[in-house]
């Protein structure tokens, strides 16, 4: 196999964007990595992140393939589902209760815990503005999560994403009262929406 050739078709495939587990998967040894990085082909951005000097660094990408129990949340994914025109001053993440959000703290990411059961509900899959692929939590979950963390919160923010969401043709209003019991919600998330509607 010539794994020089493969991983620049690797390269050329991901826009010059690569991570350690996919060379991994297709069988390249490690070292031509290595051995790229000193050839300047690619240089290391992050831990198992390589990046192309002609390409994009996709900083939502990179953040989720090295942490990849951070889903995209709260002022983050409004902002990504249209429910907010304030780009977000620093990404937020929702991390399983127990899981070790440093690292991310110290890359400057606001992060959520929530109890491990609830962790997964409502995850959505979205792309960056970079087309590569990215967790988010839907619509109805962004809702619960900024009613329930109203208190750190923006209240324009919060009463913006509320409005618009209520104000959107392809909301699920059953799904979002689903969320709200789950996550036990349900009568807070009942006030906002009977005021804003």
């Amino acid at each position: 196999m010539d794994y020089r050739a493969s991983l620049m078709r690797l390269i050329d495939k991901n826009q010059g964007l690569i991570l350690t587990r996919d060379v991994v998967k297709l069988g390249i040894p490690r070292q031509y990595l290595s051995l790229f990085i000193k050839e300047g082909i690619i240089e290391r951005v992050a831990h198992g992140v390589y990046l192309s000097p002609d390409a994009f660094e996709d900083e939502m990408y990179i953040l989720q393939a090295t942490s990849s129990r951070a889903i995209f949340s709260h002022e983050t994914a409004l902002y990504l589902h249209d429910l907010t025109d304030r780009d977000p001053l620093e990404y937020s993440v929702t991390i399983p209760a127990g899981y070790n959000g440093s690292r991310l703290r110290e890359a400057g990411v606001k992060v959520y815990s929530i109890k491990r059961g609830l962790h997964d509900l409502g995850v959505d899959e979205l792309s960056t503005s970079f087309g590569r692929p990215i967790k988010v939590y839907d619509k109805e979950r962004t809702i619960c999560d900024i009613v329930r963390n109203r208190k750190n919160m923006d209240i324009s923010i919060l009463n913006e994403g509320i409005k618009r969401y209520l104000d959107n043709k392809d909301k699920n209003i059953p799904l979002l009262l689903r969320y709200a019991k789950q996550i036990n919600i349900q009568n807070i998330l009942r006030n906002y929406v009977e005021i804003l509607l």
